[in-house]
């Protein structure tokens, strides 16, 4: 009697999982890079589509090594949409392909002017709003953090998703469009708010802010060099511009050491304030960014 309860136990159990399988392989999956992808996408589309993040909030997508769970979950989606130069694409992305060839991949930066940089340049040093080369690429990859990226990003993401489900066209264009009017808002509440600044310079550990920068006419000071601890004596040039151009502000973010942001910032008396570029609520965040220079 006892064995006949097991056997039923194990066939409900076995019903049930090939249940959630089956669920899971019907449910329509899109895979992104990092949370701000996320953001967008989720906002598009809808209850249409599952929207997965590689790399996981907290982690650093410069050095971040997906888990084994992940690349066999990735197998259930259909689109990889990348955000074109960020270090775990371009240490992952072949591997990623090669191992899932369904995947149809969509690079949300398609269309955007990229920064350049050049492999010895030094953002810090004249306070150009240039990224390192800590990419590998030469490219600043962190498109996101600004207006026009995150118009560029929502954009390819709608063609995106018109290519893989057009039945839904209608659907995805109204969620575009709302979203719009709440990157423009966010623009106008940006624009308010930096519009008066005694001080355009600011300081960060790792060059996030590069493209907002460049659209509100701030000059970012980079402490990191080529994805390396900068030299005293680039520490020592650092300090003397940020003091020249009058900074007030050394934004650090918990994915890089803080040790150098800390020193900076009590050498040059500027408040040293924690930003989250990588954060799933894009709104929110950039919003952060410019109440911190504005209150400075």
């Amino acid at each position: 009697m006892k064995q006949i309860i097991l056997l039923i136990c194990f066939l409900v159990t076995a019903c049930s999982f090939s249940s959630c399988l089956q669920k899971r392989s019907t449910k329509r999956t899109i895979t992104v890079t990092i949370e701000p992808q996320r953001y967008f996408a989720e906002k598009i589309a809808g209850d249409k589509f599952d929207i997965i993040s590689m790399v996981k909030a907290g982690s650093n997508p410069e050095s971040y090594d997906p888990s084994p769970q992940q690349m066999v979950h990735l197998g259930a989606s259909e689109a990889y949409f990348k955000i074109g130069y960020i270090g775990f694409e371009l240490a992952w992305m072949d591997n990623l392909i090669q191992n899932n060839p369904h995947l149809k991949v969509f690079d949300l930066s398609t269309g955007f002017e990229l920064i350049e940089s050049d492999a010895h340049a030094n953002c810090s040093a004249e306070g150009h709003n240039h990224a390192t080369d800590h990419d590998k690429g030469g490219i600043d990859p962190h498109i996101w953090s600004s207006i026009s990226g995150a118009q560029t990003v929502s954009s390819n993401i709608l063609k995106a998703l018109i290519t893989l489900d057009p039945s839904n066209e209608a659907y995805y264009t109204a969620n575009y469009n709302t979203l719009m009017q709440e990157i423009t808002a966010t623009e106008q509440a940006v624009t308010e708010k930096l519009d008066s600044l005694p001080s355009r310079t600011f300081i960060i550990y790792h060059p996030a802010l590069t493209y907002l920068a460049q659209e509100f006419n701030l000059s970012q000071l980079c402490i990191e060099m080529d994805g390396k601890e900068p030299s005293p004596a680039l520490l020592k040039e650092l300090i003397e511009t940020a003091h020249s151009n009058q900074a007030k502000v050394v934004f650090i973010q918990a994915e890089f050491d803080q040790k150098n942001a800390e020193l900076i910032a009590k050498e040059t008396q500027c408040k040293l304030v924690r930003i989250n570029p990588l954060s799933y609520n894009w709104h929110n965040e950039i919003l952060r960014v410019a109440d911190a220079l504005q209150a400075n």
